[in-house]
């Protein structure tokens, strides 16, 4: 989360954090296509532009707002990619795998940045601003990671465990997915999502993430 909203934090946050929203999304469109749905790839949303993605509300209002009353946390959202289950060869199964891009892609982001930030160690490239991009670049894409594998629809974690759940469940889970994103919201405020959910979770994913660059350590 940014709590430095200086010239020079946006700038180190920027990049990673774009790529992050960007390939994010993307990967939702590029999956759904493989199963046999490409309606996000006609709508042109199979993309690495960030422009393709941006929520005006979610990307910009509510980030902008949070920043400008001050707030300890920054949180945001770019425009869904638009799936159409039915299209997909098993949706049951199917929507699992699209859901899982999105945070997947994000794991493999944090993976990358970690590596690079191993090798401007091992290298000695002591270069402040892209150290702390490497480090933004691990800390964004684990923070939307976690976030959405929250098991509430609908984020990529609902999804998940929708597909998962037998027919009956998954149609009652489904019920809540017009007022997820203000329960999360609600228990954001709480500081619920944060102990009990973002710090466990990501502290794990993250010990993972160092388990797969120690070949890297190791070389430098």
């Amino acid at each position: 989360m940014i709590t430095d909203y200086s010239i020079q934090a946006v700038a180190i946050n920027a990049i990673p954090l774009i790529f992050a929203i960007t390939i994010h999304e993307a990967a939702h469109g590029y999956a759904a296509r493989k199963f046999g749905d490409n309606t996000a790839y006609v709508l042109g949303r199979v993309s690495l532009n960030p422009a393709k993605h941006i929520d005006p509300v979610g990307t910009i209002l509510l980030p902008l707002v949070l920043i400008l009353t001050g707030s300890p946390f920054l949180i945001g959202y770019a425009k869904p990619v638009p799936v159409n289950y039915g299209r997909l060869r098993n949706p049951k199964i199917d929507s699992i795998w699209v859901a899982l891009a999105g945070p997947g892609s994000n794991f493999i982001q944090a993976v990358a940045w970690a590596a690079l930030w191993v090798i401007l160690q091992g290298i000695q490239l002591y270069e402040p601003f892209f150290t702390a991009m490497a480090e933004a670049g691990v800390k964004w894409n684990l923070a939307l990671l976690v976030f959405n594998l929250l098991p509430i629809p609908p984020f990529d974690g609902g999804r998940i465990l929708s597909g998962l759940l037998p027919t009956r469940q998954s149609l009652a889970l489904n019920q809540i997915e017009r007022w997820g994103f203000f329960i999360v919201l609600g228990l954001m405020f709480t500081g619920m999502i944060g102990s009990l959910w973002m710090q466990p979770l990501g502290d794990f994913f993250l010990e993972i993430i160092n388990l797969l660059v120690t070949p890297l350590k190791m070389i430098f």
